[in-house]
C-alpha cells in the first residue's frame, strides 16, 4: 500500500460519520488570534479555514478595528475585538481577556496577520508561556520567539509550530535545502530538542513529532506557493486539535487535506491561478473524496 492509500484509510478511521444527535459542543472550541491593521485576510483565512474543517465553535480574538471587516465576512465564526496599539495591532492590554476567552477553549491558535509591533510580540510570548490548552503557532506567533526560541521549550501543554522554511531559518538558525532527507533530519531534531511538533512547510510537507514519528505529506502542488496558504492550514490543523486528534495527526492530516483540497483546485485552475480563496472553496470537496462520501 503507498503511502497515499495508507494515509487515506487513517484519514477515514480518525473521522467516523458523526452521530444523528451529535451537536457542536461535540466538535471542540477554537480560539484564534490573529489579524492586524492591512492584515485582516490572514485572519479571515485562518478562520474559514478552521470553520471548514469541522469545529464546532470558532472564536477569533482580533483588533478592535479589523472586528467589523471580519464579522461581515464570516459571520459564522465569533469575533472578539480586542484592544490595539496605535499600529492597529494588538496590544498588551488585550491580555486579561485574552485570557478570559480561553479558559473555555479545546485549542489556541495564534499568529497569522499579528504584526511584528513589539508590544505585540511581547503580548505573545507571555501568551504562549501561560497557555494551559494545546496550540497551534503560526506565522508572526513564531517570528515572535526570533531570538527568544528557548521559551518554546518543553512547554506544559503539546504545541504545533507551522514554519516555512525562512521563518524556520530565523527561528532556529538552520538553513534547510530543498532534499526531503535535510527537511527530515531538520524538523525532527527540533521536534525532539523542543519537544513539540513542528510542521516544516514546502514541497512534500514535513510533519515531526517529539517522539521521532515522521510523515511526509504526498499532497500539494506549487499552485500553493502564495500568500494566505499557510494561514488556511494553520485553521484547519487547529480544527482537528479541537476534535481531540493528537498534535502529529492533526498536523498530517491537516498538511495532508489541505493539499488535496489544491490538487482538487488545480484541476479546474491553472497553476498560476490558483488561490487560497479556491483551496478553501475545495475543502468541503477534499473531505468527501477522502472520506468516501462521494
Amino acid at each position: 500500500m503507498n503511502d497515499f492509500a495508507k494515509t487515506v484509510q487513517e484519514f477515514q478511521k480518525a473521522f467516523p460519520a458523526r452521530e444523528k444527535a451529535a451537536h457542536k459542543g461535540d466538535f471542540g472550541r477554537v480560539f484564534i488570534l490573529a489579524g492586524s491593521r492591512g492584515l485582516v485576510g490572514a485572519g479571515l483565512l485562518a478562520g474559514i479555514g478552521a470553520l471548514r474543517s469541522g469545529a464546532g465553535l470558532i472564536s477569533l480574538g482580533t483588533p478592535e478595528e479589523c472586528a467589523g471587516m471580519i464579522l461581515a465576512k464570516i459571520p459564522e465564526v465569533m469575533v472578539k475585538p480586542l484592544p490595539e496599539t496605535s499600529e492597529g495591532s494588538l496590544a498588551a492590554k488585550a491580555y486579561d481577556a485574552i485570557k478570559k476567552y480561553l479558559k473555555n477553549q479545546d485549542v489556541f491558535a495564534l499568529g497569522p496577520g499579528l504584526s511584528q509591533n513589539e508590544n505585540t510580540q511581547q503580548l505573545i510570548r507571555q501568551l504562549v508561556e501561560e497557555s494551559e490548552i494545546p496550540m497551534v503557532i503560526d506565522a508572526d506567533g513564531l517570528n515572535a520567539f526570533q531570538d527568544f526560541n528557548d521559551q518554546l521549550k518543553d512547554l506544559k501543554v503539546p504545541v504545533i509550530l507551522t514554519p516555512h522554511p525562512g521563518e524556520f531559518k530565523r527561528l532556529f538558525e538552520i538553513k534547510v535545502s530543498d532534499k526531503e532527507k535535510d527537511r527530515v533530519s531538520a524538523a525532527g531534531q527540533i521536534a525532539k530538542e523542543f519537544g513539540l511538533t513542528v510542521v516544516l512547510k514546502g514541497a512534500g510537507t514535513v510533519v515531526a513529532a517529539k517522539d521521532g514519528r515522521v510523515f511526509v505529506n504526498p499532497t500539494g502542488n506549487p499552485g500553493m506557493a502564495k500568500g494566505g496558504t499557510g494561514d488556511i492550514l494553520c485553521g484547519i490543523i487547529a480544527s482537528f486539535v479541537a476534535r481531540k486528534l493528537d498534535a502529529f495527526d492533526a498536523a498530517r492530516f491537516g498538511a495532508f487535506v489541505h493539499g488535496y483540497a489544491a490538487d482538487l483546485a488545480v484541476k479546474d485552475f491553472d497553476e498560476v491561478s490558483l488561490t487560497p480563496g479556491d483551496i478553501l472553496n475545495y475543502l468541503p470537496k477534499a473531505f468527501l473524496q477522502l472520506l468516501g462520501r462521494e
